[in-house]
C-alpha cells in the first residue's frame, strides 16, 4: 500500500487491458513480408478442418469447429453457431471474435451468411445473428396495403 506522500509524487498507474483475440490484432504484409500490429473486427480465412468437439465437464454435446487460416498466415479453431452448416474444406469464412465457455481454445466465431457459409436455415429469432433472412421462411408480419378499392366483380 503506498503512502500518501508516494501517491502525490507518482500517482497510480491504469492497467492496460489485454485482448483475448490475438489473431485479429495483426495483419500480414505479403509484399514486405512483414506483420503489423493493427486491430481489425473481422478476417477473412480458408477452412483447413470441420470437426466436432465435447464441452468441459458439465456441458456434454457436440459442438461444431473448424480450423481456420486467416489471411494474415495465422491458424486458429472458431466455432460454428447454429443448427446445420454447409461448410466444408476450402471454404472460405469471415471470422469475427467472441469465445467459447465451455470449449477450451476457442476463442473466435465464425460468421453466418457470408462467403462459403450460408445462414441458419428456418430460424426466426436472432436472424441477424445467424445469417437467415426473412422472406426465406415466409414468416414475419403480413404486408398491409391501405387506400387501394378492390375491383368489383364482374357480372
Amino acid at each position: 500500500m503506498p503512502t500518501l506522500s508516494q501517491l502525490s509524487k507518482r500517482g497510480r498507474k491504469r492497467k492496460t487491458k489485454k485482448s483475448r483475440s490475438g489473431a485479429l490484432r495483426r495483419i500480414f504484409n505479403a509484399k514486405d513480408r512483414i506483420y503489423k500490429s493493427t486491430v481489425s473486427p473481422q478476417k477473412r480465412g480458408v477452412v483447413t478442418l470441420v470437426k466436432t468437439m465435447t464441452p468441459k465437464k458439465p456441458n456434454s454435446a457436440l459442438r461444431k469447429v473448424a480450423r481456420v487460416k486467416l489471411s494474415n498466415k495465422m491458424e486458429v479453431t472458431a466455432y460454428i453457431m447454429g443448427i446445420g452448416h454447409s461448410l466444408s474444406e476450402h471454404g472460405i469464412v469471415l471470422v469475427r471474435g467472441g469465445r467459447v465457455k465451455d470449449l477450451p481454445g476457442v476463442k473466435y466465431h465464425i460468421v453466418r451468411g457470408k462467403f462459403d457459409l450460408l445462414g441458419v436455415e428456418g430460424r426466426k429469432r436472432s436472424r441477424s445473428k445467424y445469417g437467415a433472412k426473412r422472406n426465406a421462411m415466409g414468416g414475419g408480419a403480413p404486408k398491409i396495403v391501405t387506400g387501394v378499392k378492390e375491383a368489383a366483380p364482374a357480372q
